[in-house]
C-alpha cells in the first residue's frame, strides 16, 4: 500500500482504477458486439430473401436485420456506435441483394439435384441395430421427374435396411459444396425395389450420371427408386433455407445454365477474380471487397462469396452475395457475352478517373 495512506482508501482506490479498466473493456465489447450484429445482419441481407416456404423478407432495406431469424446478440445501443459508413454499406447492400433477380426454391433445388456429382449420404433405419439411424454414402441419379434411383448390392446394411423399412432420408450437397455457405437437400420418403419391366431404362439413367459404373449388370445387385417423395428441405447457404413440397418439386424443371455454370465459376475464379471483384463493386458501391469466388452461375445470376475487412475492424468476414445478371440467359455463349459486358461496365468508372 502507498506509505501513510489508509488501507481502506488504497482498497477504494484500487478498486476504482480495476472499475475503469472494466468499464474500458466492456466498451470495446459493446463496440466488437455491434461489429457483430451487423456482419450478422450483412450476411442475412447479403444471402436471397426467401427465408423459410416461399417466405420474403420485408421491403425496408434494413428489416431483414430484424426479422429474420438470428443468434441472439445482447447489445442494445450499441448498434449505435457502428460507423455511419459501414451503416450505409449495408443497408446498400441489403436494398441491393432484395431486389435481385434469383432462382425460385423449387427451380434451385430441382436443378441441384439434377446437376449433382451423383453421391449423397441416406439415412436408414437400422435393421441391425433397432432404433438407430444408418448412415450410408450411395451414388444415384435422379430420373426426369427428379426421383433418386439407386443400385444396391444384396449384402450392403444400406439394402437389408430398406427391404426392412423403406423409409429414409438422402441428403445431396451441391457439387461444389465446400462448407455451411453452399446449398444442400435433404429428400425424405421410401426407397423400394424396382420391377424387372423397369430396370432397363433405370440402367440407361443411371449410367449416365455413373458411366463406370460396371457393377450395375452384377447378378447380385438391385435396383431402388425413391417413388415417394414426402417431404424436401433445402439449405442454400446463410439465412436461406426451407421447404417445398412433392408436387412443386415435381413440376420444376432444372434451370439449363445450371449444368455447365460450375466450368463458368471454375474459369473466372482461376484467372479473372479480379473482374469479379470489380463487378461486385460496379453493383454495390462502397463494398469494397479482397476476395470473390464464384461459387454458383445460373439463368438469372450468380452466387459470389466475397471476403472483406469492415471498416473500424481488423478481422475478416465471409459472405455469400447474389450478383444478378441484366437478363435472363438462355446458353453458354449468352453467360460470356453478359459477364464481358458486366466486366467492361465495371471498367469503366475506374478508366474515367485516370
Amino acid at each position: 500500500k502507498p506509505a501513510g495512506r489508509h488501507p481502506v482508501a488504497s482498497f477504494i482506490v484500487i478498486t476504482n482504477l480495476y472499475l475503469m479498466y472494466l468499464s474500458r473493456k466492456m466498451t470495446k465489447i459493446a463496440s466488437l458486439a455491434a461489429l457483430l450484429v451487423g456482419r450478422h445482419a450483412a450476411v442475412e441481407a447479403f444471402s436471397p430473401s426467401q427465408i423459410g416456404s416461399h417466405a420474403l423478407l420485408p421491403a425496408s432495406p434494413v428489416a431483414p436485420m430484424f426479422a429474420a431469424p438470428r443468434h441472439d446478440v445482447r447489445s442494445d445501443g450499441a448498434m449505435m456506435e457502428m460507423d455511419p459508413e459501414e451503416r450505409k454499406i449495408q443497408e446498400t447492400l441489403a436494398e441491393h441483394q432484395q431486389n435481385a433477380p434469383k432462382l425460385g426454391f423449387d427451380v434451385d433445388v430441382r436443378s441441384l439435384v439434377q446437376y449433382n456429382h451423383g453421391f449423397a449420404v441416406m439415412s436408414t433405419n437400422s435393421k441391425a441395430n433397432p432404433g438407430f439411424p444408418g448412415g450410408s454414402v450411395v451414388g444415384f441419379a435422379p430420373d426426369e421427374d427428379g426421383r433418386p434411383v439407386f443400385v444396391f448390392s444384396g449384402m450392403s446394411t444400406h439394402t437389408q435396411d430398406l427391404l426392412a423399412d423403406p423409409r429414409c432420408s438422402v441428403t445431396i450437397a451441391a457439387k461444389e459444396f465446400k462448407g455451411a455457405a453452399d446449398g444442400r437437400v435433404n429428400l425424405m420418403g421410401k426407397v423400394t425395389l424396382v420391377g424387372k419391366e423397369e430396370r432397363d431404362a433405370m440402367k440407361q439413367v443411371y449410367l449416365a450420371k455413373h458411366p463406370g459404373a460396371f457393377w450395375v449388370d452384377f447378378g447380385d445387385f438391385n435396383w431402388f427408386r425413391m417413388d415417394e417423395i414426402t417431404d424436401i428441405r433445402f439449405v442454400g447457404g446463410f439465412a436461406r433455407a426451407g421447404s417445398i413440397t412433392p408436387e412443386e418439386y415435381r413440376e420444376a424443371k432444372p434451370d439449363p445454365i445450371f449444368a455447365f455454370g460450375t466450368a463458368i465459376a471454375s474459369h473466372m475464379n482461376d484467372d479473372h477474380m479480379s473482374s469479379t471483384i470489380a463487378m461486385v463493386a460496379h453493383a454495390i458501391p462502397g463494398l469494397e471487397v479482397s476476395e470473390a469466388v464464384i461459387t454458383s452461375v445460373d439463368s438469372l445470376g450468380m452466387y459470389v462469396k466475397c471476403t472483406r475487412t469492415p471498416r473500424a475492424s481488423d478481422q475478416p468476414q465471409q459472405f455469400k452475395i447474389r450478383l444478378p445478371f441484366p437478363r435472363k440467359i438462355e446458353d453458354r455463349k449468352g453467360v460470356k457475352e453478359v459477364i464481358m459486358e458486366m466486366t467492361r461496365a465495371a471498367s469503366v468508372p475506374s478508366t474515367e478517373s485516370e
